[in-house]
């Protein structure tokens, strides 16, 4: 375990029925395979020692007894990592379908299987009795094993460290799962051993089903199915086997081809969900027997590196249906605002610029969606002293492109007058000089709207707020921020999902050289025409601020993992350092600025992320980043 994650390996061995000397050399060289691979907890399919599909000769002592000494064989070939084989084994003059959980030459517990599945094709009560909550312990050779299906298995990790539950196939399918009371005990890592035969259509189900009980018990899941060497008297086993974290799918492994599937589970993150979730039952279960296990603490080597936009889907259909998701809740936001004042009009501050273009596509839509003219829509562009010809034509094009009612008001005059009459010499190009402009071009929206008896529509983003990149009582306020929520680097997807679906190539060819424009408050004059004075030159790569903020109030990780992820993601992109100067101005920065955030206007929360002090963020103006930047001066580069 590695930062939270652990990594995990779900096997199909190739196997051959009631072999119990074949198998058991088949699953210790996939244990070795496996663990060279990294991987921490290994686990194979039901009855994988002696094959699922043994039928009545589980009744055979022959068979039995052989299925012991194959597990003694393998559990002596076991070293760091946490396996979990399956085997039928008799007790008390039973027998029972269990999962074997082995480490470092011992056998941990034996878990017994619960719900014994005996429909259609199933008839497991011919053979195995119910599993029971009550501990008992038996003597398997030098080993005395806990047996009994209240058992976890703890990392030797402490804090947020991994707690393995373990369940029996069927026990997935029914309505009490024995892996819903492991999570409620404190499970964040569920295991199954299954043995789920293929019909059609079935793996589409259990690849839903398994996605499914992994969100709805904030954990991690991984499903080891049995494959080609079974029987196929009567049915066909093709594996298929499933990681999934907490509805997502991290890892699978083909149908019909006996192979491992490895994923990734991050249980500092399970943890961090379950912390901000108060819905979710914690229990202290005084009938759980826990079993610790060392975990190995090598640098990580993950088998899909972090993406470096989380807010953004990297599926392109998918990103599509994000963008159209996305602009639907910004537009159905200020749609119910604008209705509620009698639609009387909305004012923006259009620069030319992202921002302001995506909050005016988005009062476009709201219009369009109350049936209201689009010249009630007034876009006012102010040039002041950083002003390009490009933004300016922009601003103009967009704006009369949708039949707004265009008003260009300078600040020039009026800002220099404002310098005379604070005493600020017009040649320093301070705060005061930047922020005057900003205020005197919110006092512009704000007046023209009380003229309109409208609202003044807000243009900045998530990430903007953030940083804390606005000016206070100027491009920090309005009457409702339709980008509140939305952050830098999904502007730019959605102002070119509206460019590829514009219909007009007038409009489109606007809209991309938007995205082309460099980002800028545009408050410094120009150097030769162009923009002199570009954001993410003063305060960090977008890119990077974004992923930083996405981990930071998502999940609360800490910095030093924060930085290692972003080097996973950025690798090639951006250097250590790089990475480390910029994520400590992200902490300076997000701590020092909440003042700003503790009085946005209203806003539509569009994702998971977001600053609302009335919502997600109940953070103190003068808390300290001090901790946090204590621990990224120590981080290694």
């Amino acid at each position: 375990m590695y930062n939270g994650y652990v990594k995990v390996a779900a096997v199909t061995p190739e196997l051959r029925v009631a072999d119990t000397e074949f198998n058991k050399n088949e699953i210790v060289k996939k244990i070795g395979e496996a663990s060279g691979r990294g991987a921490e907890v290994i686990v194979f399919p039901e009855l994988s020692i002696t094959a699922y599909t043994c039928g009545d000769l589980f009744l055979q002592k022959t068979l039995l007894s052989r299925a012991v000494e194959a597990l003694v064989y393998i559990r002596d070939y076991v070293r760091n990592a946490l396996v979990f084989v399956g085997l039928p084994f008799a007790f008390r003059g039973k027998v029972y379908n269990v999962a074997a959980a082995l480490h470092k030459g011992r056998i941990l517990a034996l878990i017994p299987k619960k719900n014994i599945p005996n429909y259609s094709e199933f008839y497991e009560k011919r053979y195995f009795t119910e599993g029971s909550e009550e501990l008992v312990y038996i003597n398997i050779g030098e080993d005395r094993v806990p047996f009994g299906t209240n058992i976890l298995f703890e990392g030797s990790d402490g804090y947020d460290g991994v707690i393995v539950g373990a369940e029996i196939c069927e026990d997935a399918w029914v309505i009490d799962t024995p892996s819903g009371r492991h999570a409620k005990a404190g499970a964040n890592l569920i295991v199954n051993l299954s043995a789920s035969n293929e019909v059609v259509g079935k793996d589409d189900f259990r690849r839903n089903l398994i996605s499914g009980l992994s969100a709805r018990l904030v954990s991690g899941y991984v499903y080891a199915c049995a494959g080609e060497g079974e029987s196929t008297q009567d049915l066909v086993f093709g594996g298929g086997s499933i990681i999934a974290e907490n509805g997502r799918i991290t890892g699978e492994a083909p149908l019909f081809e006996n192979s491992i599937a490895y994923g990734d589970i991050d249980v500092q993150k399970l943890s961090s969900e379950r912390r901000r979730m108060n819905t979710f039952e914690s229990v202290a279960c005084g009938d759980y027997l826990h079993i610790g296990f060392d975990m190995a603490h090598d640098e990580f080597k993950p088998e899909v590196r972090p993406g470096r936009f989380p807010f953004v889907p990297e599926d392109e259909g998918m990103r599509s249906r994000r963008c159209e998701q996305i602009l639907s809740i910004q537009a159905m936001g200020l749609k119910k605002r604008l209705k509620h004042i009698g639609g009387a009009g909305a004012v923006i501050g259009l620069s030319g610029g992202l921002d302001s273009t995506l909050a005016f596509l988005v009062t476009v839509r709201a219009f369009d969606a109350l049936g209201l003219s689009r010249k009630d829509i007034t876009a006012i562009t102010m040039p002041g002293f950083g002003t390009t010809d490009r933004t300016y034509n922009n601003a103009l094009e967009l704006a009369k492109s949708f039949g707004a009612t265009v008003r260009e008001i300078s600040i020039r005059e009026a800002v220099s007058r404002h310098f005379r009459d604070i005493g600020h010499d017009e040649a320093v190009h301070d705060v005061t000089y930047e922020n005057a402009q900003a205020r005197e071009r919110t006092q512009i929206l704000m007046d023209v709207a009380n003229g309109l008896g409208g609202i003044v529509i807000g243009t900045g983003d998530l990430s903007e707020l953030a940083l804390g990149w606005a000016t206070y009582n100027g491009d920090h306020m309005s009457m409702y921020a339709v980008n509140a929520g939305v952050p830098k680097t999904l502007v730019r997807h959605l102002v070119a999902y509206e460019a590829d679906n514009s219909g007009s190539e007038v409009l489109a060819r606007v809209l991309r050289d938007v995205l082309d424009t460099p980002v800028s408050p545009e408050l410094l004059p120009p150097e030769n025409g162009e923009i002199s004075q570009k954001t993410e030159d003063l305060v960090g790569p977008y890119e990077l601020h974004d992923f930083f903020l996405y981990y930071v109030l998502r999940y609360g990780f800490e910095p030093a993992k924060i930085f290692k992820l972003a080097g996973l993601a950025f690798e090639g992109e951006y250097g250590p350092e790089t990475i480390l100067k910029w994520l400590k101005t992200f902490y300076r920065r997000f701590f020092s600025q909440q003042f700003k955030r503790s009085c946005l206007p209203d806003g539509p929360k569009v994702g998971t992320v977001a600053v609302s002090p009335r919502g997600d963020l109940r953070m103190p103006s003068d808390a300290e980043a001090r901790i946090w930047l204590d621990q990224l001066n120590t981080v290694k580069l």
